[in-house]
């Protein structure tokens, strides 16, 4: 007789499980007992979530889409359109799989607006847990099909492209980038100890920046306590700088110029070594004109790197506050948002003005020596900029 009872309540268990009201087991712990498999809030997903309230109505309005998704409806039905199959799960019996176009929506609208995981349950009526798989692996899909298309690795005619829109836009020729480190805020991980911290918590985005404000190479996942100049060396990047296996063209003459052949260089601060291939500032004490004027021009193009930061951060408000997430997680929702932020440069953003023309503060550098041909390179390129081939006429106003 005991034993019919017990069979009765599994199956009742059984039965009340498949049409989502659960009844405890026997001897069940209190603490493991759960009141709904689907919850009331979450099963009205379909009625009330904003995804299925507003997606359809946006489309009709493209700039409300534009705010909402940071991008276009064409950019998106493209970014959709690649994504699609590799976002697309089976159906069960048990319920519907999230369609991709959801999916893709509430990964933007967690880069979008860095609200939580849990905020954005109660927004989509996604299980908190459901929705963080769902970024992780959206994120990891995005950049996995966007990185050989809007991020490739450059080759020599690549580098010459970046070259010509550097002299065209700040007037530095043989200019192949700007590269800089941005610190992302993140939680301590467990067991790290200090080696993520400097002042705060943070992995680092190392960035080489084109012309148009594109990421050209970028190293995610630095110690937020190394240096930008550390962490160039041990990147694939600076290795490969190092062994002469980036494809960069050889030395030419500047512009108006015959000679000397000058190398294409990259431009950054003082936290990086000067070498031949990498300009920095002068450091700040006992400046003379020909210094400060190199110091400003390179300035100019080393803003780019600059205002690419600040509008990834600007449009993937993530990037304002720490991600409450595991550090390879954060890894990549950065690298997801770069790509992104390529795709949307290259489709819809255009340059409306020239904010490279503006002048410049003097900066405070830190004394450091370096080699002693890294010094000539950047003594021709200073003495180049005073010079009537290389000068602009208002050079010496901002110095």
């Amino acid at each position: 007789m005991a034993d019919d009872s017990e069979e009765e309540v599994v199956l009742h268990w059984l039965v009340s499980r498949r049409w989502g009201q659960r009844t405890p087991l026997l001897d069940e712990e209190p603490s493991r007992r759960r009141r709904f498999w689907v919850h009331p809030i979450v099963s009205q997903r379909y009625r009330k979530g904003h995804f299925h309230t507003l997606y359809q109505d946006l489309r009709q309005h493209p700039e409300k889409f534009f705010s909402f998704c940071r991008m276009s409806v064409s950019t998106f039905d493209c970014l959709l359109s690649s994504l699609r199959t590799v976002l697309t799960f089976m159906d069960t019996n048990m319920r519907r799989s999230i369609s991709p176009a959801e999916r893709l929506i509430v990964t933007l609208r967690f880069l979008a607006t860095g609200n939580s995981f849990a905020s954005l349950h109660f927004e989509f009526l996604l299980g908190t847990s459901t929705i963080c798989r769902i970024v992780r692996h959206t994120c990891h899909v995005i950049w996995q099909q966007l990185r050989d298309t809007v991020m490739p690795q450059p080759k020599a005619d690549d580098w010459v492209r970046i070259a010509e829109g550097f002299n065209n836009l700040a007037q530095f020729p043989n200019c192949i980038g700007a590269m800089d480190g941005k610190h992302i805020r993140v939680k301590k991980p467990p067991h790290s100890g200090s080696r993520f911290f400097k002042k705060f918590f943070s992995t680092v985005l190392l960035a080489l920046v084109d012309s148009n404000f594109c990421f050209t190479v970028i190293e995610v996942g630095g110690y937020g306590s190394s240096s930008d100049s550390n962490l160039l060396q041990r990147s694939a990047f600076g290795r490969r700088l190092h062994e002469g296996s980036l494809h960069i063209p050889p030395s030419i003459a500047l512009p108006g110029t015959v000679e000397p052949a000058m190398p294409y260089v990259f431009v950054g601060d003082e936290a990086f070594a000067l070498s031949p291939n990498i300009m920095r500032p002068y450091p700040q004490r006992n400046l003379t004109l020909v210094k400060r004027v190199f110091n400003y021009r390179l300035s100019r193009a080393r803003r780019v790197v600059e205002c690419a930061f600040g509008i990834l951060a600007s449009k993937w408000r993530i990037f304002h506050t720490a991600m409450h997430v595991s550090v390879d997680t954060a890894e990549l929702i950065v690298k997801c948002a770069c790509v992104l932020h390529n795709l949307i440069r290259l489709q819809d953003e255009r340059i409306e003005s020239d904010m490279l023309t503006n002048p410049f503060p003097a900066l405070q550098h830190q004394p450091y020596h370096s080699a002693r041909q890294s010094m000539m390179v950047r003594d021709q390129f200073a003495a180049y900029f005073l010079s009537p081939e290389g000068s602009v006429p208002w050079q010496l106003e901002s110095v």
